[in-house]
């Protein structure tokens, strides 16, 4: 299930291969990975993804969270992506809760407002009140 959290970015659970054609229809220009292979049994690939990404037109970028947390190059290459790209982004871990805490600590990275990023996230399911500290440090440093 796909959940805008605004114009630049949705989130969504794992995705598999035969929903890549669905997630180009649905106009998004790329895809972010944010889940280590492996991560259960049964998981599809990144690789896989990225094929039937790629085939379909869609960037694809993998910026793997594990359970260890957030790094400050993996908060930098989200922006980037971000920043980079040239429409909607799909982001996906194994529930949508990585993804969406790795986009709102890029966006304060680049210097947006705490608040607004938690409304964001509450909007699309997903409480961030827990990651404030952050978001209100990375501001100070944007």
């Amino acid at each position: 299930m796909i959940r805008k959290v605004d114009d630049s970015i949705s989130v969504a659970p794992q995705i598999s291969v035969d929903d890549v054609a669905a997630i180009k229809a649905a106009g998004f220009t790329a895809i972010v990975n944010n889940r280590p292979d492996d991560e259960e049994a049964g998981q599809i690939p990144g690789d896989a993804i990225r094929a039937a990404a790629e085939a379909a037109g869609l960037s694809y970028t993998a910026i793997p969270i594990t359970h260890a947390g957030f790094s400050y190059p993996q908060i930098a290459a989200m922006a980037e992506v971000l920043g980079a790209a040239d429409g909607p982004v799909l982001a996906f871990c194994r529930s949508g809760t990585r993804s969406c805490n790795l986009w709102a600590l890029a966006q304060a990275k680049n210097g947006a407002d705490a608040d607004a990023l938690i409304a964001k996230g509450a909007g699309a399911g997903y409480n961030l009140d827990g990651l404030r500290p952050l978001l209100d440090q990375l501001k100070a440093q944007a």
